[in-house]
């Protein structure tokens, strides 16, 4: 009969606390206690997090919202076709994350970052969760390269830097997105890696604004996330944060990311449309109380990062759709207070035929005049002044039929500041075209032309002075500087033009 020595058993026993392997984690399940319009309440994960993902048993993910001390609330990220009370759902312990890389560059993918554009799956290897603590304020640097638009109106007057965020803002079909696509537009070879988020677009906008940047080349060097007006409330709510991680994913590695988030007045709309669902309490015009840290974590993730950290930047264009003008309601004050300046677009000027109908007055630009070049500071230095001049006495005008010559002739001259800030959709100008209007413009070289002959006349000026000074044209691009003798050169070519 053999017997069990008590030193054997102190030996099993070691063996196995030393080897124990510490990764063998129990897998957390709960069950649907309630499911209704895209949200359901699970009992049974009380170590869930805020923001986690879980699966349901039909493979359905769904994200973490609502941490009670009973029960979570979960948001679905698709159909919830199939589920029931008492279906399964199980902890993934990771957050919400998307693929990012440069496979992803020139896609169309929908909020959770699976391709929609029928070009087969994006094999990438990296991801990156959708929600990121911004950069804290030592690892940026400040913004002093510009982020050129190409539209004559914004890069002269309010302008915009590099990691900088300026809103646009007007009411609805007053030319906001048509910005946005001209900016993207002009970073063609600018090794700028431009981000569309569309939220709560029509599909078929979206598909045109894709053919669009096909047609100027532009779709080679941007990515389209679009969570469209069909798509489920929270795809709205994530969209804009998969869109950053995936800008963000550039910005580390040191390069620029233009990110236009198209629009932010239906992200919030989908964000209340979640929260009620989820019985949280509604306040001012029913939005929950945290709706400013809702814009406000997006927005800080922007910014221009300093040499140690790769130097790369984000620069976001927030679009927000108002009502009759009423930039004073809850979303738009929110916005305004967190992005650095804004471009107001009015509906007035829009169909009065001013476009881009940019109101001079209500637009400003809190930093670009530090990322503006110098040239352009120079060239441009005049021209609020002069509109605004303008503005004041075509009032007055209105009133009196006689008019002293001095009066005359600035009502002449903002009249032709009108019209040559005037620009069609998708043709971004260059800054030696932007140059050499405005320096004419300035030194009162147009006023004598035609008001109806000032576009076509313009344009065969810059054609001339093109193939004629093609060295002044290179020597805007290249130094950047308006010297003395550059001046000189840019007059002369003009007056040569107009001989």
């Amino acid at each position: 009969m053999s017997t069990i020595r008590p030193e054997e058993v102190v030996n099993v026993l070691k063996d196995q606390i030393e080897n124990f392997d510490t990764k063998t984690t129990v897998e957390e399940e709960g069950s649907i206690i309630e499911i209704a319009d895209g949200i359901a309440t699970v009992y049974g994960m009380e170590q869930a997090m805020y923001g986690e993902l879980v699966v349901f048993e039909t493979g359905v993910h769904g994200l973490v919202m609502n941490v009670e001390r009973k029960a979570i609330g979960c948001v679905l990220l698709g159909s919830d076709y199939g589920l029931q009370e008492g279906s399964k759902v199980k902890r993934t312990g990771v957050q919400a994350d998307i693929p990012v890389g440069n496979e992803v560059v020139g896609r169309v993918v929908n909020a959770i970052g699976e391709p929609i554009d029928g070009k087969g799956e994006i094999k990438a290897d990296t991801r990156r969760p959708i929600e990121h603590e911004a950069a804290g304020v030592i690892d940026r640097q400040s913004v002093d390269q510009p982020m050129e638009t190409g539209i004559l109106a914004i890069d002269s007057m309010f302008p915009i830097g590099r990691g900088q965020r300026e809103l646009i803002i007007g009411d609805r079909q007053t030319g906001k997105t048509a910005i946005a696509i001209d900016t993207i537009l002009n970073q063609k070879g600018k090794d700028v890696i431009c981000i569309y988020v569309a939220i709560g677009q029509k599909a078929s906008t979206v598909s045109q604004l894709v053919t669009t940047l096909k047609k100027h080349g532009a779709m080679d060097y941007s990515v389209i996330v679009s969570a469209s007006a069909s798509d489920k409330a929270s795809l709205q709510y994530i969209a804009p944060y998969s869109g950053t991680a995936i800008a963000e994913h550039f910005m580390s590695q040191g390069k620029d990311v233009l990110i236009v988030y198209d629009d932010l007045s239906k992200h919030a709309v989908a964000y209340r449309t979640i929260s009620l669902l989820l019985d949280r309490p509604p306040g001012r015009e029913a939005y929950p109380g945290d709706v400013f840290y809702l814009h406000s974590r997006l927005l800080e993730r922007s910014c221009r990062l300093d040499e140690a950290h790769g130097g790369g930047s984000i620069t976001a264009l927030p679009i927000i759709e108002t009502q009759a003008g009423d930039v004073a309601a809850y979303i738009p004050t929110n916005v305004i207070s967190i992005t650095d300046g804004q471009i107001f677009l009015e509906s007035e000027l829009f169909f009065s035929g001013v476009r881009p109908a940019v109101n001079v007055g209500l637009s400003v630009s809190r930093v670009g005049g530090a990322a503006q070049t110098k040239i352009m500071k120079k060239v441009a230095g005049s021209l609020r002044i002069d509109l605004a001049q303008y503005r004041e006495l075509e009032v007055f005008t209105q009133f009196s039929s006689d008019l002293d010559s001095g009066t005359k002739d600035t009502l002449n001259h903002g009249a032709h500041l009108i019209e040559l800030l005037k620009q069609p959709l998708c043709n971004p100008m260059s800054l030696h075209k932007q140059v050499v209007l405005l320096y004419a413009a300035a030194h009162k070289m147009l006023d004598d032309i035609p008001i109806g002959e000032l576009k076509k006349t313009t344009e065969e000026m810059i054609a001339v002075i093109e193939q004629k000074h093609k060295d002044v044209m290179d020597e805007i691009d290249t130094k950047k500087v308006l010297t003395d003798e550059l001046g000189t050169s840019i007059e002369n070519a003009i007056l040569e033009f107009k001989k």
